[in-house]
């Protein structure tokens, strides 16, 4: 049996909010993490539900033991309200996903969902300055990443979604927000780009489609993932077989950690 965490009367306190709270994996990533670097700090989930989302900020900051938190759906953007100071990414994405208290219990957000995407490229040795993207997908993880690779200097951002509107409707925010920079809709043909991104649950179940045809790629492309289980999802191994070089999901997610945790006043290594 594994031994529970110690617990002290000076022990920092963080959170993850979310409504519901049964998916999230966020304490169990942290704890660890705490436990390994000898931080006397916890993390627990909230449930908070949307109409409660002022009066339960108002309560934890005032307590001064409440470091900070990880935020999810449905609180992204409602969150915005809440801080008195936003990152610049938070503030270009229009919304936060992590939010710390300063010494004047001042809270503190922003988005490190593109960052860690762009974080693991970077770390993997790809740079998307100037680079060609075809991004297939407009829903939240998108959104993040959307405005993170232009912000970043991409050189083209094309975005393929199912439900045209919704990549039309992220297409005109991106370049509403970072404006001159090259954004448009189109299909999912990855022919011509130097970067492919799955931002779609494409891949998450044995049987689905594929987000692009692996006939149409390319050898000299790179095919990247946000999806971290499987870790080898059927593009990217279509993907590999075609000779391209591919990207997991999981760096997203471990530079996602180490953004949070230095907000939280913590310099971990990657997870």
């Amino acid at each position: 049996m594994r031994a529970c965490l110690t617990i002290t009367g000076r022990t920092r306190v963080f959170g993850i909010i979310a409504d519901p709270i049964g998916h999230v994996h966020a304490p169990s990533v942290f704890n660890p993490l705490f436990e390994k670097h000898g931080v006397d700090a916890v993390m627990v989930p909230l449930h908070v539900r949307p109409d409660d989302l002022g009066t339960t900020i108002a309560g934890l900051r005032a307590l001064p033991n409440f470091g900070g938190m990880a935020i999810t759906l449905p609180h992204k953007v409602t969150m915005m309200e809440q801080c008195q100071e936003i990152g610049r990414l938070g503030r270009l994405i229009g919304a936060v996903n992590f939010a710390a208290f300063d010494e004047e219990r001042r809270l503190i957000g922003d988005n490190c969902d593109g960052l860690g995407f762009l974080d693991g490229l970077r770390a993997a040795g790809h740079e998307v300055r100037g680079r060609d993207i075809l991004m297939v997908g407009a829903g939240g993880a998108a959104r993040a990443i959307g405005f993170t690779l232009v912000d970043a200097g991409a050189g083209r951002l094309v975005i393929a979604n199912r439900t045209r509107s919704k990549a039309e409707e992220l297409a005109e925010a991106i370049t509403a927000a970072i404006p001159g920079r090259p954004v448009a809709v189109g299909t999912a043909d990855p022919r011509g780009f130097d970067l492919v991104i799955n931002t779609t649950s494409l891949g998450l179940d044995a049987g689905d489609a594929l987000p692009v045809d692996p006939d149409l790629l390319e050898p000299e492309q790179l095919v990247a993932e946000i999806i971290m289980s499987p870790v080898e999802t059927p593009i990217l191994a279509a993907a590999r077989a075609k000779g391209c070089a591919i990207h997991f999901g999981r760096p997203m997610f471990q530079h996602q950690v180490t953004a949070i945790a230095r907000l939280f006043g913590y310099d971990f290594p990657l997870p």
